[in-house]
């Protein structure tokens, strides 16, 4: 019977597919049975709902006896015979539903006692509170305004396996509700976001998710065809390009929230797929854009968390407080013990790697060995919101020179629980410098089998006239694992990219 379905039941996996079979069967049957009698539940097109249960909960002293219409999805059901109660759960929470055969008529009363959990319904009556103490809405009329043909996840054990939370995300939210907190919040770091950047004088645009081009960035793009125009395209995977062309147009102040796509691997924070938010700002540095990116992350803390200080799986993460600053030379002698300074020329600096027993090219220059040494010492020691500033030109195409040493960038990455969260320039716009950068890019992309070229257009517009500009790209997803203490990507994304079931 529908109604004991709040039972707990262990059963083996072919009893348990078996018995799956079954209700799904029986389900359809009622559903034919509804059917046949003119009361086919997915006719409704329209219920007027006039107050959410956390509405009810948060106002019951000025509703109490008064009629509310709710809708949701019966979660529970306890039979008493000719009265029942049942929770019902909307987008706002849950509500316990009281309905007795002398309210609704026997009719509509026998009719109730054919449903599931699962189904969906509509109904009015009066709020009222148990002598129990919990507040709960006596029906007078309940309709049946979708059914459900699956039963909902076992009540005790709900969905655990994380692979089929994933698959099935709607299912997820239903069998688990705490998930949907994640989400919520995920949507208010966004706002946050946009309201914060919207109060520097920032505007949001839009750029192109289709290039014509395999510009020369380290990222592997996926590759489509447009048949129109009969040639190969290129799914994003940045938008740093063109919104630069928009600073060198004429807007001071700009930034992207966008969907970027990398055909690499995946990983706890790591998706094919992901959001990240790109700005840029005219006649600001590096240093314009690591404040910036403090006052950013405390502000949205505060707003979404109420807080600035964090727990993130079981750390607690100080974004309020100053961020520690260090060069990349300093952070690899402060925890390598290997100062670049000391490095006479690049062979110099091999013999360091070799000697911290650290893999690099037989070509390495100093600058390739620092960024190998930061990485295997450095990196995992990033437990507090770090910035780490000063890059080796080798791997900052993008980045002005500093003009005190060419041989680095201005250029800094921020690690929170040893984890990269963002990227950020004093942007190159030099475009001779920006060619050579390109061309150097383009050979060793191409070496790799890839069909890189160097975006020429770029290269126009920066002969126009960029003027110095600060710019910084974050991860929303790993901002989002933060604040919400998510120990993977694909536990803050709503669809995670998935392998195909065979």
């Amino acid at each position: 019977m529908a109604n004991n379905q709040t039972e707990e039941i262990l059963l083996t996996e072919e009893e348990a597919l078996a018995q799956l079979d079954e209700q799904h069967r029986i389900r359809i049957e009622k559903l034919n049975e509804l059917k046949l009698s003119g009361k086919n539940p997915y006719e409704t097109t329209k219920f007027d709902v006039t107050h959410k249960a956390e509405q009810i909960r948060e106002n019951f002293e000025a509703l109490e006896n008064t009629d509310v219409t709710i809708a949701g999805r019966i979660t529970s059901w306890r039979d008493m015979g000719k009265a029942n109660f049942i929770d019902i759960r909307d987008d706002s929470g849950r509500m316990q539903v009281y309905v007795k055969i002398d309210d609704i008529g026997e009719d509509n009363f026998k009719e109730f006692k054919k449903w599931d959990l699962g189904d969906i319904v509509g109904l009015t009556g009066l709020v009222f509170k148990t002598r129990r103490g919990e507040i709960s809405v006596h029906a007078k009329s309940i309709k049946l305004l979708a059914k459900s043909l699956l039963p909902l996840p076992e009540k005790w054990h709900g969905l655990r396996d994380k692979e089929e939370r994933y698959r099935k995300r709607y299912l997820d939210l239903i069998a688990n509700p705490e998930v949907k907190d994640t989400f919520v919040k995920r949507s208010m770091i966004i706002r946050e976001i946009r309201s914060f950047l919207d109060s520097k004088g920032y505007i949001e645009v839009d750029t192109p998710v289709l290039h014509t081009l395999e510009i020369g960035a380290a990222a592997r793009p996926f590759v489509t065809h447009h048949n129109a125009l009969d040639i190969d395209m290129y799914l994003r995977i940045e938008t740093e390009l063109y919104l630069k062309r928009l600073i060198v147009g004429g807007f001071d102040r700009v930034y992207e929230v966008g969907r970027i796509f990398r055909n690499e691997g995946m990983d706890a924070t790591h998706n094919p797929e992901f959001t990240s938010i790109e700005m840029y700002q005219a006649y600001t540095d590096y240093y314009g854009m690591m404040d910036l990116i403090e006052e950013l992350y405390r502000t949205v803390a505060i707003k979404v968390c109420g807080t600035d200080t964090v727990m993130y799986q079981g750390k607690e993460i100080a974004i309020g407080k100053p961020w520690e600053r260090l060069t990349m030379i300093d952070s690899v002698k402060k925890y390598a013990d290997a100062d670049y300074n000391t490095w006479a020329d690049d062979e110099a600096a091999r013999a360091v790697a070799k000697e911290k027993h650290v893999e690099v090219s037989e070509n390495a220059t100093k600058g390739d060995v620092l960024i190998a040494l930061f990485e295997e010492f450095v990196e995992d020691k990033l437990v507090q919101p770090t910035i780490i500033y000063d890059y080796p030109v080798e791997n900052s195409p993008l980045a002005k020179r500093k003009p005190t040493d060419p041989a680095f960038t201005e250029r800094f990455e921020y690690f929170i629980n040893c984890c990269e969260f963002g990227n950020a320039f004093s942007e190159l716009n030099d475009p001779i410098d920006q060619r050579e950068r390109f061309t150097k890019q383009v050979e060793e992309k191409r070496k790799q089998g890839a069909n890189a070229e160097i975006d020429e257009d770029f290269i126009t517009a920066l002969e126009y006239g960029l003027p110095p500009t600060g710019g910084l790209g974050m991860g929303l997803d790993r901002f989002v694992m933060l604040l919400t203490d998510s120990a993977s990507i694909r536990d803050v994304l709503l669809f995670p990219t998935m392998k195909p079931l065979d």
